[in-house]
């Protein structure tokens, strides 16, 4: 019979292995990733991008799921400028609450919006999930282009915080808002914020950015995809992700990669 190992021996190996667990779990952590996340035209916290941001939460991430003044509910009631200090807000109790790196998420009309924001304020990365809404495209000035001037010649008139109804237009299918010629402009001229090409190009050649393009996309979007992606700034993390979904259903089928790539760029 071999002897036995001696006691202080066996003490201590027993004391090793019940470090080793604890060693492990103390191993340096990922960065806490914070994502702000906005819904589309029309949209809500509750509608599309819910089961985005339930996902995201249950991996661990800090989430502020916007309601953005194109709401159905808001209904054009901010200006851009309101909207990107709400952006910020919400940027800023993230951080409070631990984050340390910083995304923005739109889905439709809310990435094209987080384009523009990203245009104008550091970020860590950029998720734009079925960006949709673009005001400078030919088709959408032909559906609003009537209640721009009128915005335009209002705002020159001094009368630009007058209440008026304005056109709006997704889908082919037309409606009015009630809002302010002030406001109206600030969303719909085609030279401003919601113009999906400028804001493309001013983004910073350092950002990240994460192109959701759902593989049953509309028709049109399809069509501009590449183009669209083309003209973001070229990043070793860039990435067009296709997932097998369609317009609406985007942001609930690409949890998984928007996790993923969040993660890895957070690592970097």
């Amino acid at each position: 019979m071999k002897p036995l190992l001696p006691y202080f021996i066996r003490s201590a190996l027993f004391v090793l292995a019940l470090a080793l667990p604890f060693a492990a779990s103390a191993q340096p952590s990922p960065p806490v990733i914070g994502i702000v996340i906005m819904h589309g035209k029309g949209g809500s916290p509750d509608g599309l991008v819910r089961t985005l941001a339930a996902g995201l939460e249950q991996k661990g991430y800090q989430v502020a799921n916007l309601e953005m003044p194109w709401s159905r509910k808001r209904a054009y009631d901010k200006d851009v400028a309101a909207a990107e200090q709400e952006v910020g807000t919400a940027l800023n109790e993230l951080r409070g609450k631990g984050a340390k790196k910083l995304f923005v998420a739109g889905h439709s009309q809310g990435a094209v919006f987080a384009l523009h924001y990203a245009s104008k304020h550091p970020l860590d990365g950029l998720i734009i999930i079925a960006p949709g809404g673009n005001v400078a495209h030919a088709f959408y000035r032909q559906q609003v282009g009537t209640s721009v001037s009128r915005a335009r010649n209002l705002l020159a008139s001094g009368k630009g915080n007058e209440p008026g109804e304005f056109d709006e237009s997704e889908g082919g299918k037309n409606w009015t808002v009630h809002t302010t010629a002030a406001v109206y402009l600030s969303w719909f001229d085609p030279d401003g914020a919601m113009n999906q090409e400028k804001s493309s190009r001013a983004l910073p050649k350092s950002l990240p950015v994460l192109h959701v393009a759902p593989t049953s996309d509309y028709p049109a979007l399809l069509r501009a995809k590449q183009q669209m992606f083309d003209a973001l700034p070229d990043h070793p993390l860039k990435k067009l992700y296709e997932p097998s979904s369609d317009h609406r259903n985007a942001p609930r089928d690409s949890v998984n990669e928007i996790a993923r790539w969040a993660a890895e760029v957070a690592a970097r």
